[in-house]
């Protein structure tokens, strides 16, 4: 197809590739998980985007492996269909994973719309939120529109911005409260341990955005080499930001007021160390934030659903839209985003990120364990302990979900089971229309 001219090769630096896996961890990841890690994981909160970073580590083994032995612009979808061959299987999970990223674009929206709010002490509005995250999710539609250059130009300065200013922010946080990490606690003795287990499920969603960089593999330059080394760079930068700033914010709140504003903790942890200056500084540089983060998601994922479309692992519609597949893509991202950031608020966004995101990651490792791990020279037991960590994380996850929002764990358990059934019922139906297509063919000669 020519759609695949529109993916060039050697368009992104290393520089490039780390800017955009940087760009889409550090929106949502640790302006609004923070106070929601702190729920489950008490005081000992900071640990927990600590061993999210060793889950996500055994994780991006496989995807590194994998984008190092066939670099493709096809990232997730390539792997899945390498995999499993192009089957249900790969199907529904490389659109898990297409729904997770989304996900995660509404949860950068309203929580755009919850620190833009909190600038003017309106953080209770459940009005405004969702329709500032819109606002920004057309925002980056526009930006988008405008062509890859600018998203990868925008998204460089955006990433720089955003690391040295969380990173100074966070320094300047902990001076004010003397390097100390003292946070308060309702239960100083005991160690929440399923709480802590569970919180480490949001832990990865914060680093989750590497995968951006796996589906952007053939337009990286070197991307043998520099797919692997952007993953490895964007992790260990996210995770020395995110413990910096949950160090920060833990010497500066209770854990009971960490807890109260989960949704706009950074704000407020500035407010007590930093005075007013700080409290709007930070404010301001989580709107940049999130913005910049939204926009390389949006990037991301419309390129993605374009390349699953090019693979008729997913169907295409026009609706009567003129322009390429990517441009109806980009409207389809945007739409489903848009429909998430209204329904639903932070928490339930959030959880139905976790359980996509983690279901798809169990079939890719055991996809490339089970017919793959030969060719790509990968360790077996690296991949099964990347499993393991993901089934228990999940696991423990519902289980805690289960207590405090059933509801959410059966709505995700739908979704799932509704994209796969789908999957293989538009497969199946593919499969029949070109046997059909075939046979009428014959009877023609």
């Amino acid at each position: 197809m020519d759609h695949q001219s529109e993916y060039k090769k050697n368009s992104i630096s290393l520089l490039g590739a780390i800017s955009m896996g940087t760009g889409v961890m550090i929106g949502a990841g640790i302006f609004a998980l923070t106070g929601q890690i702190a729920e489950l994981a008490g005081k000992w909160f900071p640990l927990s985007f600590l061993f999210g970073a060793l889950v996500t580590a055994f994780s991006a083994y496989t995807y590194i492996k994998m984008s190092n032995a066939f670099p493709s612009a096809g990232g997730i979808g390539m792997i899945l269909q390498k995999a499993y061959g192009p089957g249900a299987i790969a199907g529904g999970a490389a659109l898990l994973m297409a729904f997770s990223m989304v996900i995660n674009e509404s949860l950068v929206a309203r929580t755009f719309g919850t620190y833009v709010l909190r600038a003017f002490d309106l953080t209770d509005s459940e009005v405004l939120i969702p329709i500032l995250g819109v606002c920004l999710i057309i925002f980056a539609y526009a930006v988008n529109r405008a062509g890859n250059k600018s998203v990868g130009v925008f998204s460089m300065v955006m990433a720089t911005l955003k690391i040295g200013g969380i990173a100074l922010f966070a320094i300047a946080a902990l001076w004010a409260g003397g390097y100390s990490f003292e946070p308060s606690s309702t239960d100083g003795a005991s160690f929440p341990l399923a709480g802590f287990v569970a919180s480490i499920a949001l832990s990865i969603l914060a680093f989750k955005g590497f995968t951006t960089i796996t589906n952007s593999g053939a337009e990286i330059v070197n991307p043998h080499k520099n797919v692997g080394r952007a993953i490895t760079f964007s992790i260990l930068i996210c995770v020395v930001v995110y413990i910096l700033v949950a160090l920060a914010v833990g010497s500066s709140l209770g854990l009971d007021e960490l807890i109260k504003a989960k949704d706009y903790a950074l704000a407020e942890a500035a407010a007590p160390a930093l005075g007013p200056t700080g409290f709007y500084l930070t404010v301001l540089l989580a709107v940049v934030a999130t913005a910049s983060g939204l926009l390389a998601s949006v990037f991301a994922v419309s390129r993605m659903l374009a390349m699953l479309t090019d693979m008729e692992m997913i169907p295409h519609s026009h609706f009567g839209m003129s322009g390429s597949i990517k441009d109806h893509t980009l409207v389809y991202t945007v739409v489903v985003a848009a429909l998430l950031t209204i329904f639903f608020d932070l928490s339930r966004i959030a959880s139905l990120g976790v359980f996509f995101y983690l279901v798809m990651d169990v079939l890719i490792h055991w996809g490339c364990f089970k017919y793959l791990r030969q060719e790509i020279g990968a360790r077996g037991f690296v991949m099964i302990t990347a499993i393991v960590f993901d089934i228990i994380v999940l696991l423990v996850f519902a289980g805690m979900k289960l207590q405090s929002d059933p509801s959410i764990v059966l709505i995700a358990t739908l979704m799932i089971v509704a994209v796969f059934i789908f999957e293989r019922w538009f497969l199946s139906n593919r499969i029949n229309q070109s046997a059909k297509a075939h046979s009428h063919d014959h009877s023609g000669h």
